[in-house]
């Protein structure tokens, strides 16, 4: 074989070439770098693929020795892993141990907050402190800083060898025992708290790091690749500060958001996710079955708006439950079939009381996103959300159509409304698509095309909607226009809905007449299977014979919520795991593995 064949055949990775069988060649490529004293040397390539075992101390400027394609790829992964694994056995250190409950052991947060002053240190006290390793640099042969993370807080952890209690190591066992450390490693640390002349806090090492949990796969430096991210969202939660300060400002929000109702006297509560129908909004449930029930099938809850009233029924006259629901719908940028949604309901409360409470709330949760991206979550960029003064803007939604569409609306509650509404929209605007729509779908379709835009520059609440869109809320003649419309109003933030409200229907007559008419408008099969069957719901009609208070209904999406105050541009980035297409991909990718 000429020279260059052989060298082709031995770092095919030189020439861009993919050896035949890749794990077996790493396999070689990795044992063919460990030396006589059982050290390995590092390999850094420039092509897509670069094994690696980690030694102390990395070149300024080297990249990270563990690419995102090499993160992706099973076989490169697995190849890593058994390097790793290898050099901890040889250096004796493959342990989890448990914790060493002695004194002194101290949060990072804990440890930056007691000596904040730099009056304070140096200290004597002994403290031990735990977290993951995001960086090593050696500073010689007797030297490594360490950088640590836990608690969302970083410290710098300073190792010297002539600091370290005996017995004294030379610089040979020195540079060994630190030699198996890596980036991502969690390592328990003992010393006392000082400063570097630069006045960085500082934890000063008298004894070696201890590995409590290694890491045999690598973390890389970098992580932008969308697909690599959502198959590793634990190592994308460690690389990227974005991504983690996302999903603490979720939490955040629901914290202010309970609360916030909390001081209002709110009881928060939990309703069934799990029942024989579904009910409380116009959605398609998930269904499913148990085996307690066998000849029974049961629902996923679409919302808990039928539950929570007849909480307040019971006498709980104010209830909130913030918690999850599921819709067997599509998945977009600002929908997932599972979804959290924050749900109050307050008796002697009417439509106005409901639109103060909605402004007071999201008021406060911007002051309060504020403050925890400017001390907390930096990586993140405050909301340029414009919040007037005084109230907020609001348009009654058949007044402003008209006024936009240049006709009066038919009356809408009539049986041949939908007909007489597109013959008028085929007249007036013959390019308006109206085929395939119901009557709700249609009137929604019109808000959307030319009412919800107005929210860009400024929050707006739609009132007033056409009370065939609001079966569950009270309904009135509007004086304006003649028209049955609900007491009900959505709230719109840059183009999306943010929360809905109207007051409840107390009548079960009347209840019962508006679930009657709601199955007679859903009598195409087509629409059937799109929004699951209509039925009327005798439980909840029975319930309401024992008295509803006049009552003011809140709902409102978590998520988009989270999307909106958090810059997110995807419903998926506001969720631990991604949306329920990525939730599935991770578990494929993990059985085709």
């Amino acid at each position: 074989m000429e020279s260059g064949q052989c060298l082709r055949f031995l770092r095919p990775y030189l020439f861009g070439l993919p050896p035949a069988n890749k794990a077996a060649y790493a396999r070689l490529f990795s044992a063919s770098r460990i030396t006589a004293h059982g050290e390995s040397s590092q390999c850094t390539v420039r092509q897509r693929r670069a094994f690696h075992l980690s030694r102390v101390g990395r070149a300024k400027g080297t990249k990270s020795s563990i690419s995102e394609d090499e993160l992706a790829t099973t076989a490169a992964r697995a190849v890593t892993v058994e390097g790793r694994t290898q050099k901890l056995r040889e250096y004796d250190v493959l342990r989890f141990p448990r914790l060493d409950p002695g004194a002194g052991r101290m949060t990072i947060p804990a440890f930056r907050q007691k000596f904040e002053d730099e009056s304070s240190t140096p200290a004597s006290e002994m403290i031990t402190l735990e977290g993951r390793v995001m960086s090593i640099r050696r500073a010689g042969s007797k030297l490594v800083f360490l950088h640590i993370v836990g608690g969302y807080q970083q410290v710098q952890i300073m190792v010297n060898l002539g600091g370290l209690a005996p017995p004294s190591l030379d610089p040979e066992d020195f540079k060994r025992a630190l030699h198996p450390l890596r980036r991502g490693d969690i390592v328990s640390v003992t010393g006392t708290a000082i400063r570097t002349p630069s006045g960085e806090l500082t934890l000063g090492a008298v004894k070696l790091p201890a590995i409590l949990s290694p890491a045999l796969a690598p973390l890389p430096e970098v992580l932008t690749n969308e697909e690599t991210k959502i198959l590793n969202r634990h190592v994308d939660l460690l690389v990227n500060q974005r991504t983690s300060d996302i999903i603490r400002l979720r939490s955040h929000i629901i914290k202010s958001m309970r609360d916030f109702f909390n001081g209002q006297g709110f009881l928060e509560v939990q309703t069934p996710i799990l029942a024989d129908s579904a009910g409380g909004a116009i959605a398609r449930p998930f269904l499913t079955a148990a085996t307690a029930f066998p000849e029974k099938q049961l629902s996923m809850r679409i919302a808990p708006e039928l539950w929570l009233k007849r909480l307040v029924i019971g006498g709980n006259d104010r209830v909130f439950e913030i918690g999850p629901s599921f819709r067997n719908e599509g998945l977009d940028t600002t929908h997932n079939p599972e979804f959290t949604t924050c749900e109050f309901y307050s008796a002697y409360s009417n439509l106005a009381e409901l639109i103060q409470t909605t402004e007071s709330l999201i008021t406060g949760l911007l002051q309060d996103v504020d403050q925890a991206i400017a001390t907390q979550l930096t990586s993140l960029k405050k909301p340029q959300v414009s919040i007037p003064n005084g109230r907020w803007k609001q348009v009654e939604f058949i007044p402003a159509l008209e006024d936009i569409l240049s006709f009066r609306f038919p009356d809408l509650s009539t049986p041949d409304a939908l007909e007489k509404l597109v013959s008028l929209l085929s007249e007036h605007h013959p390019s308006l698509a109206t085929r395939g729509m119901t009557l709700n779908k249609l009137l929604d379709h019109l808000a959307a095309t030319y009412l919800e835009g107005a929210s860009s520059d400024q929050p707006l609440f739609i009132i007033h909607q056409p009370a065939c869109m609001a079966p569950l809320s009270k309904s009135f003649t509007c004086p304006k226009t003649g028209q049955l419309v609900s007491a009900r109003a959505e709230l719109f933030i840059e183009g999306r809905e943010m929360a809905n409200m109207y007051e409840e229907e107390n009548d079960p007559f009347e209840q019962r007449r508006k679930f009657e008419l709601q199955i007679q408008s859903k009598g195409s099969s087509t629409v059937a299977d799109e929004e699951g069957p209509a039925e009327v719901d005798e439980s909840y009609v029975q319930a309401l014979e024992h008295g509803l208070p006049p009552t003011g209904g809140w709902g409102c999406g978590v998520d988009r919520l989270v999307m909106l105050l958090s810059g997110a541009s995807r419903i998926s980035d506001t969720l631990p795991f991604g949306n329920l297409k990525n939730v599935v991909s991770l578990s494929q990718a993990a059985k085709d593995s």
